[in-house]
C-alpha cells in the first residue's frame, strides 16, 4: 500500500457523562479547590499592586517598592504552594490539577488584559480579571498529567483522583485512534454545561491527508438572516430559527422562574429550591437550543469542507450588526461566527482553501453578469435588478456567484487566506484602490463600474448611464 501523507492537528472530543450523586459531589469539590486557588491568587495581585500604588503616593522610589508577584503560571504556582499548608489545610484530598485549573486561568486573564492595553491585543479592550463566585462560575476542572484514558469497555473514562466515570455514549471514535495509535490525549476537561456533565478531551491526531471531492470547484457562500447560507451554485441552506421556536417555551420558563423567591445579593436572601428548580429547568431548554444549532452548523460546514476545493465567505461584521436592535436576534440565532470558524478548520483538514472576503467588497451591489455596481441598494429589495445587462436574480445568489468569482483574483494557496481587519494577507490589487465612493460622484439610483479588485466578469466594463 502507498503511503499516505498524514496531518497531524490538535482537536476535541465532548462525551456526556452519567455521574452517580456521589461522583458529582467529588467533581464539584474539585471544582472549588480551582475557584478558591483562582481567587486567592488574584486577591495577591490585586493587593500588591494597590500596595505599590498606594506607596507611590508616598514619594517612595521605585527600588525601595514591595516587590512585584509574577503573573505566569509558574510564578503562581510558587506562591501557591508557599501559601496553600495554611489557606487550604485540605489540599492533599485534592488532585494537583485542580488547583493548576485555577491558576492557569488567572495566568490567562491577567496576560490578556495586559497585552490588551499595551496593545499587543487586537480586538475589544480586555478587562481585569473578577472573582469567581460559586453560584454564578461555570464548574469544570482540567486535567494533564496522571492516568487519563478510556477504558476498554468504551463506555467509561478513567481521570485523575476522580476514578472512573461512565459515559452517556460509547467514546468509539477516540477509542479507535487511541489503539490504533494516531491519536494522543493531551488533557481532559470536566464541565457542566446545561445541567449536564461532559468531559472533552484535547487530542492530538495524526489525520490522513484528504482531497475534497472536487478539488476545483469553487463556491461562494452567503451568510443571512433569512436564508442561513446561499451557495453560489443556486443552492439554498434554509434557517432553522431554533431560537424563535422555543420562544414559546423559553417565556413559559422565565414567567414560572420570575414568580419564585429568587436570590437577593443586598439582603443576602438564600434563593428557594423551587427557583433552582425553574432556572435549572430554563438552562436545559437554552442548552437545547445551543446544541442544535451546533449540530446544524456542523452538518452544514463539514458538507461543504467535504466537497470544494475552494469556499469563499465575506469578513462579516457581527458586533457591529447586532446593534440592529430590529436584527440582533435573528443574526444571534444564526451562528455566523462560529459557521466561519468551522470552514476554517475544516478546510484544513480536507485539503480545501477558505477565502475570506473584503469587509468592504460589493457583493451584495455588484452585478455578476456585467460587473456593474449599485451605489445603493436597500436591504428590502431581494431582488437584483441591473439596469446595464437586464440581469434579474435574487439578491443573494447574486451576492454568492460575485464572491465565487472573487476566488480567482485572491493569491495565496493556504488553508485559509484571510484579509479584513487583522488579516495576514490581503486581496492582491489589479489596479487602484478602492476607496469610499464620495457624495456626487453617482447619481442616486444609477450604477457605476466595480473597480478591478472586485471583477466579477471577463467582458470589458462599461459605466452606466
Amino acid at each position: 500500500m502507498a503511503h499516505r501523507e498524514r496531518v497531524s492537528v490538535v482537536q476535541a472530543y465532548r462525551f456526556a457523562l452519567d455521574l452517580t450523586p456521589r461522583q458529582e459531589r467529588v467533581v464539584l469539590a474539585h471544582a472549588g479547590a480551582a475557584r478558591l486557588a483562582h481567587n486567592w491568587a488574584l486577591a495577591r495581585v490585586k493587593a500588591v499592586m494597590d500596595q505599590r500604588a498606594a506607596e507611590r503616593t508616598y514619594g517612595i522610589d521605585e527600588a525601595d517598592l514591595t516587590p512585584t508577584q509574577g503573573w505566569p503560571l509558574p510564578a503562581l504556582r510558587r506562591a501557591w504552594n508557599q501559601a496553600k499548608p495554611v489557606v487550604a489545610p485540605w489540599w492533599r484530598d485534592y488532585s494537583k490539577e485542580a488547583f493548576n485549573t485555577g491558576l492557569d486561568a488567572l495566568a490567562r486573564a491577567l496576560k490578556n488584559w495586559s497585552d490588551s492595553r499595551s496593545g499587543k491585543r487586537a480586538g475589544r479592550p480586555v478587562g481585569f480579571p473578577r472573582f469567581k463566585s460559586r453560584r454564578r462560575s461555570t464548574p469544570s476542572v482540567r486535567f494533564t498529567t496522571g492516568a487519563i484514558r478510556v477504558e476498554p469497555d468504551r463506555k467509561h473514562v478513567l481521570l485523575p483522583r476522580l476514578g472512573r466515570l461512565k459515559l452517556h455514549e460509547s467514546a468509539r471514535k477516540l477509542a479507535r485512534r487511541l489503539d490504533a495509535g494516531t491519536a494522543r490525549i493531551l488533557s481532559a476537561t470536566v464541565r457542566r454545561d446545561g445541567g449536564r456533565w461532559h468531559v472533552a478531551f484535547c487530542v492530538e491526531v495524526d489525520r490522513a491527508a484528504r482531497t475534497p471531492h472536487q478539488p476545483q470547484a469553487v463556491v461562494g457562500v452567503d451568510l443571512g438572516v433569512r436564508h442561513l447560507a446561499v451557495l453560489s451554485t443556486g443552492e439554498v441552506e434554509p434557517n432553522p430559527r431554533h431560537l424563535d421556536v422555543a420562544g414559546r417555551r423559553l417565556r413559559r420558563l422565565a414567567r414560572r422562574m420570575s414568580r419564585r423567591v429568587g436570590p437577593d445579593r443586598r439582603t443576602g436572601r438564600r434563593a428557594s429550591k423551587r427557583w433552582e428548580r425553574a432556572q435549572a429547568a430554563l438552562g436545559r431548554a437554552h442548552a437545547r437550543v445551543a446544541n442544535l444549532r451546533r449540530d446544524g452548523l456542523h452538518k452544514l460546514t463539514t458538507r461543504l469542507a467535504r466537497a470544494c476545493g475552494t469556499i469563499v465567505v465575506e469578513d462579516l461584521n457581527v458586533a457591529g450588526m447586532l446593534r440592529n436592535r430590529r436584527l440582533a436576534r435573528c443574526i444571534a440565532d444564526a451562528g455566523f461566527a462560529e459557521l466561519r470558524r468551522q470552514l476554517g478548520y475544516k478546510t484544513a483538514w480536507n485539503g480545501g482553501r477558505l477565502v475570506v472576503a473584503d469587509r468592504w467588497y460589493p457583493s451584495s451591489k455588484t452585478c455578476s453578469g456585467c460587473g456593474a455596481v449599485k451605489t445603493k441598494l436597500a436591504l428590502s429589495e431581494r431582488t437584483y435588478t441591473c439596469t446595464l445587462c437586464g440581469l434579474v436574480l435574487d439578491r443573494d445568489v447574486n451576492a454568492a456567484r460575485n464572491l465565487a468569482a472573487l476566488a480567482v483574483t485572491v493569491a495565496g494557496s493556504g488553508p485559509e487566506t484571510r484579509n479584513g481587519r487583522g488579516a495576514d494577507r490581503k486581496t492582491p490589487l489589479a489596479g487602484p484602490v478602492t476607496v469610499k465612493r464620495q457624495p456626487g460622484t453617482a447619481t442616486a439610483g444609477k450604477t457605476g463600474t466595480v473597480p478591478p479588485q472586485g471583477r466579477t466578469s471577463d467582458h470589458m466594463l462599461t459605466k452606466a448611464s
